[in-house]
């Protein structure tokens, strides 16, 4: 039997990943154009409920997956409220 976890975890490698490319090349380029403000707003919302109930049903990979995911969210948020003044 495959404990569920190792399949979180893999999951939280794909998912948090994906944000890495962007906030690649928003680093290198200093530039968010194109970028909506509002989606990652809500992405970063909805990523920190999952933060929340991972937390709550103590599961590791949750807790470590959107703790990544909000960090970068942040970043790249941080980056489109500084480009947008």
């Amino acid at each position: 039997m495959i404990n569920p976890e190792y399949i979180g975890f893999l999951a939280a490698v794909l998912t948090t990943s994906a944000f890495l490319p962007q906030a690649y090349k928003i680093w290198k380029s200093r530039t968010t154009d194109g970028l909506s403000l509002t989606m990652y707003g809500v992405m970063g919302s909805g990523t920190l409920c999952w933060l929340i109930y991972g937390v709550l049903i103590e599961s590791p990979s949750v807790i470590g997956a959107n703790t990544i995911s909000i960090s970068i969210i942040t970043f790249i948020l941080i980056f489109i409220i500084r480009t947008k003044k």
